[in-house]
Order: C-alpha cells, then structure tokens, then sequence
C-alpha cells in the first residue's frame, strides 16, 4: 500500500461534535470526519439517549486521515488547540459525560503519542484532565449531525460557539488547511 493510499483513524471526543467536525474537515490530510458517539454501554445509542447522560458516551468524531500528510501528532497539536482539555464533563456552556475530553486510541503508537503530548502540555502547566481510553466502538450520529455546521452556517449555535472555534483554528493553523 502506498503512503497516498495508507489511512489510519482517530477517534475523539472534546464537547460537541458539531464544533470538532467542523475544524477537522478543513484540515489537510483528512480525508473524512464523521460525528457519533463512544465510550458508552449501550449499542447503537441515539442523540437523545447519550444527551440524557445515562449510557456513557461522549460525542465524538471519528476522523480518517493519511499519516503519510498529517501525523497522529500534528492532529492532536489541532484537538489540544480547539477545545479546553481542562475542563471535566464540559466545553462551555455545554455539560455532560458526553462532552469530556478524551481520546480513543487504536493502537499503541497512538496512546504514545497522546501520552507525549498529555504530559509535554502538563509539564507546560495546564492541567489536562483528556481521558485515554482504548478504543472499542464508533456508532455513527445520525444523519442531520453529520456535516452540521457546514450545513447549518447561520443557526445560532454554529454562530455563537462553532464559529469562533473554526476562525480561531484557521488563524493558528492556516498553513494546514485544505486548498
């Protein structure tokens, strides 16, 4: 397999979904972002049972991406960027298990990584509380999630809180963006 052909997958979870799919399919080297749920007890959980806070998830994006262009590090140097890895349960206004910061990890490299990255951002002073968890299964949102922000540009959430979030990761990593 060729480097252009090589994918790998990330999987995380930093508040809403909406906010984390809308920066990462700017992003050069991914190929596809999709929002759903992991980390929980329940199959095939819909929004509204992980909103109610009883089956353990946390909204997620599940990210396919060539590591031959962007590297499982640089796509974490984005995540620690564009939400607060400070805070438990919460991003915002938004609270809830389901918005905890977290990285589900698909192989050792992967929890390395993270870990390198945990412990150079707490070694910086910022009190990091993103779970590491290894990962076990995706159940994608449904469809009116996926491409939300892109889909829904004026609607008072994507204004107010996604917005913000997508100008502040296209000034710190305007180099890195699609063309």
């Amino acid at each position: 397999m060729s480097v252009s052909e090589a994918r790998e997958v990330a999987t995380l979870g930093g508040g809403c979904f909406w906010c984390l799919e809308a920066v990462f399919e700017q992003l050069h080297g991914v190929a596809r972002v999709e929002s759903g749920y992991a980390g929980g007890s329940v199959a095939n959980p819909t929004y509204q049972q992980v909103c109610g806070g009883g089956t353990g998830h946390a909204e997620v994006v599940q990210i396919l991406f060539d590591p031959g262009v962007l590297s499982f590090a640089e796509l974490l140097d984005v995540f620690f960027d564009i939400h607060d890895p400070t805070t438990i349960n919460r991003q915002g206004a938004d609270v809830g298990t389901q918005y905890r910061s977290v990285i589900f990890y698909h192989s050792p490299e992967q929890k390395r990584t993270a870990e390198e990255k945990i412990a150079a951002l707490k070694a910086s002073g910022i009190a990091v509380v993103t779970q590491l968890v290894p990962f076990e299964a995706f159940y994608r949102a449904e469809d009116y999630h996926q491409g939300y922000f892109r889909n829904n540009p004026y609607q008072g959430y994507c204004q107010v809180v996604i917005a913000p979030k997508v100008a502040k990761f296209r000034e710190h990593f305007a180099a890195r963006l699609k063309v």
